[in-house]
């Protein structure tokens, strides 16, 4: 399967991508062979067995020119959303899309939404994380704003 057909069918739709889209350009050229580096490629394949997917996506692919880097960074993904929780798969995708709204990665809330709806999450579900995070952003600015002090009974320490 090609890279480009795994993607649709991650997100489970056959669409060509918005002509508006701009990506962003990277700040390293991709490796060509990537896996010809038996530490990327042991990484590449405990991807391919923990997602159960032949897909590789960028993000893994702009990090195999550190190997160290990506080793470690799929490690904390793995740990973090893939064995499984306390907290639910869709509720980790949907707490992952809310963190890369804040943070502004594009690529984050494209690919977790993906990931959300492939693990059930309903167009009715979006909506209603998207209002809860447009509602913290304003009032977290009210209060910000405010400068309101924090009422004793919120106080844990």
């Amino acid at each position: 399967m090609k890279p480009s057909e795994a993607a649709q069918a991650l997100i489970g739709a056959n669409r060509t991508p918005s002509p508006t889209l701009q990506e962003p350009m990277s700040t390293i050229a991709p490796i060509i062979d990537p896996e010809s580096n038996p530490r990327v490629k042991a990484v590449f394949d405990d991807i391919r067995a923990t997602r159960q997917t032949e897909f590789i996506n960028n993000l893994w692919r702009r990090l195999a020119f550190d190997p160290a880097l990506l080793e470690t960074t799929w490690a904390e993904v793995k740990r973090v959303m893939a064995i499984p929780s306390a907290i639910d798969p869709l509720t980790k995708e949907m707490v992952y899309i809310t963190a890369s709204i804040i943070n502004g990665c594009s690529y984050c809330v494209h690919s977790h939404t993906a990931a959300a709806k492939a693990k059930g999450m309903t167009a009715q579900q979006h909506g209603e994380l998207l209002a809860i995070v447009a509602l913290a952003a304003k009032t977290n600015q009210i209060v910000t704003g405010l400068q309101v002090p924090l009422d004793a009974v919120f106080d844990l320490g």
